[in-house]
């Protein structure tokens, strides 16, 4: 074959595979095409009806209702009337303290010229044993070690009542270490005359200060907002919509802390109020247990223990509940749900079930097979119900046949069945 043929016979092969190639890349984007259109119509199918199929599961439906209200609490306001002078907080927000234990104290008028002489005397203390290394013992190498333990503490702990201790046991250190090095050295008395000045300072401190004690056991709390002995526990009669409409606090607002006072909370009780509208409201009786939802999401027991039906159907409760007290201090109103009721068992859409002669029953999908099973509806919310099987005895009760075979299906876990149209 001649160098033209064998050219040309390239040339032809090139362009067959060329053509080939063409054919593939066109008949690929038909297919692609057509795949497209397929799931723009499945998709479009779904969303103007979407799928009717309900897989049966083992669930949990609640029945709740979403309000705002606030917070009662058994407290006592306590220093209120002593000085009018900022307090010293000895007991920190939160800690629990037992009746008759000093929580805090008033500052006296002069205390931050006393306190300023008092931190000049300390620095001099310092600076003074800084000029006698040469006599440090092996009691004050442990002195300063435990000075220098103590400070990281400080350093790392936010704790007021804990960083006190630290710092009183700092002071106590640092004294005991003047005083070796005063004993031991020539500039002693110096060191001396020092710690005495300091002493006759903290005694003037802390004679003229008014020291205030917790009048019961509880918790101590420096968020004090005036509503204390406005809204009480007891008689809770005097609550109603127009006395919380006077009452002018946002919901979850925090509450300030007191410079002047504080207050001794009751920790094993707290009390939460509200006004609702729902049927669930206005057939509570007083004594129900119910679950409260905090905004922390933490679900704690209470029991409903005052119940007042006012006007236009409006119903005043009052919840009592014994945990998380503490968790609830910096608030006086907050958001919450009451959970009426919750239920387990076979979860079953609403929209599958359907009722013939005031029985309902579901339809089941096996295979393409439908077949109707007659359930008991044991609760239900506004989307779901519980349900469970009828025994025999019960479908003949219902005036149901029980000897048709089909009466005797039972709906089970992961039973496919049919959402009815709406």
């Amino acid at each position: 074959m001649s160098k033209k043929n064998i050219k040309k016979t390239i040339l032809n092969n090139n362009r067959k595979k060329q053509t080939l190639n063409a054919k593939k890349v066109i008949v690929a984007g038909g297919l692609a095409f057509i795949f497209l259109i397929y799931c723009l119509i499945v998709l479009i199918k779904l969303l103007i009806n979407p799928t009717n199929k309900f897989i049966v599961e083992q669930g949990k439906i609640y029945k709740e209702e979403a309000v705002s209200g606030y917070i009662i609490r058994n407290e006592i306001v306590v220093g209120e009337d002593i000085s009018s002078n900022n307090i010293v907080q000895l007991k920190s927000e939160g800690n629990r303290v037992a009746k008759g234990e000093i929580i805090f104290r008033h500052s006296i008028d002069n205390e931050e010229e006393i306190s300023n002489k008092i931190e000049d005397i300390n620095l001099q203390i310092q600076e003074a044993l800084k000029t006698e290394q040469n006599w440090f013992s092996t009691d004050i190498k442990l002195l300063e070690n435990n000075i220098e333990q103590k400070l990281e503490n400080v350093y790392e702990n936010t704790n007021v009542q804990v960083i006190e201790q630290y710092k009183k046991e700092i002071k106590n250190s640092i004294t005991k270490k003047a005083n070796i090095v005063g004993d031991l050295t020539p500039s002693g008395s110096y060191i001396k005359e020092l710690i005495s000045q300091r002493s006759q300072l903290e005694n003037q401190l802390n004679s003229q200060a008014n020291y205030v004690y917790a009048p019961q056991s509880g918790v101590i709390s420096y968020k004090v907002d005036g509503l204390e002995e406005v809204l009480t526990v007891g008689d809770f009669s005097y609550l109603n919509k127009d006395f919380f409409d006077s009452i002018n606090v946002r919901t979850s607002q925090i509450v300030a802390t007191s410079n002047v006072n504080a207050k001794i909370i009751d920790n094993f009780k707290g009390y939460l109020t509200c006004v609702s509208k729902t049927e669930e409201a206005l057939s509570a009786q007083e004594g129900d247990k119910v679950k409260i939802r905090l905004p922390t999401s933490e679900e704690i027991t209470a029991n409903l223990v005052y119940k007042n039906v006012q006007e236009g159907n409006q119903v005043l409760l009052v919840f009592e509940f014994n945990s998380s007290v503490e968790s609830l201090i910096n608030h006086r109103k907050i958001s919450f749900d009451i959970i009426w009721w919750s239920d387990t068992g076979l979860k079953v859409s609403n929209s599958a079930i359907h009722y013939e002669n005031n029985v309902a029953y579901i339809i089941r999908n096996r295979v393409g097979y439908e077949e109707k099973i007659w359930v008991k509806v044991l609760r239900q919310n506004d989307n779901y119900s519980i349900v469970e099987n009828y025994s025999t005895a019960e479908l003949q009760e219902l005036g149901i046949d029980t000897d048709n075979v089909a009466t005797k299906k039972s709906i089970s876990m992961y039973d496919e069945i049919i959402i009815k149209n709406k």
